[in-house]
């Protein structure tokens, strides 16, 4: 992971943690064990944004929001607030600036894998896609 993906993951976590409180947990991997509902933020396929004369990336982000039910509307209700959450990025983080932070998609599936719990309890899973494009506070050089 570069410093660009892990500044975005960070500044995500943060803005997850403080916006979105009804999220039991917010990790950057999957847990090994975790109270429902929680959440994972991480930084998928990074590419080159670079111009002339700076240093730039663009990321996609990912937030899997996990919980369990008959019903799925708690989670549903618990994206909406990480959606709002992830609309108050800061632009500046450390050493990088945020251009253009754009949603993608987003999906609400049950989750096949119950998430290690007993095939009685539903499990569902949820997630928001972002692409960030950021370019570097440093001169190029």
């Amino acid at each position: 992971m570069t410093g660009a993906a892990r500044t975005l993951q960070e500044a995500a976590i943060a803005a997850l943690q403080e916006g979105a409180p009804g999220i039991g947990g917010v990790y950057d991997g999957p847990p090994v064990q975790a109270a429902f509902p929680y959440a994972v933020v991480e930084c998928g396929p990074e590419t080159d944004w670079s111009h002339k004369s700076g240093t730039g990336r663009e990321l996609r982000l990912a937030v899997t929001m996990r919980d369990q039910g008959e019903r799925a509307e708690r989670l549903q209700r618990l994206m909406a607030e990480a959606e709002q959450a992830m609309a108050g990025l800061p632009e500046e983080l450390a050493g990088w600036r945020i251009v253009t932070s754009r949603f993608v998609r987003s999906q609400l599936v049950r989750d096949a894998r119950g998430s290690g719990r007993p095939a009685t309890v539903e499990a569902w899973a949820g997630v928001i896609e972002y692409r960030v494009r950021m370019l570097s506070a440093a001169p190029e050089g």
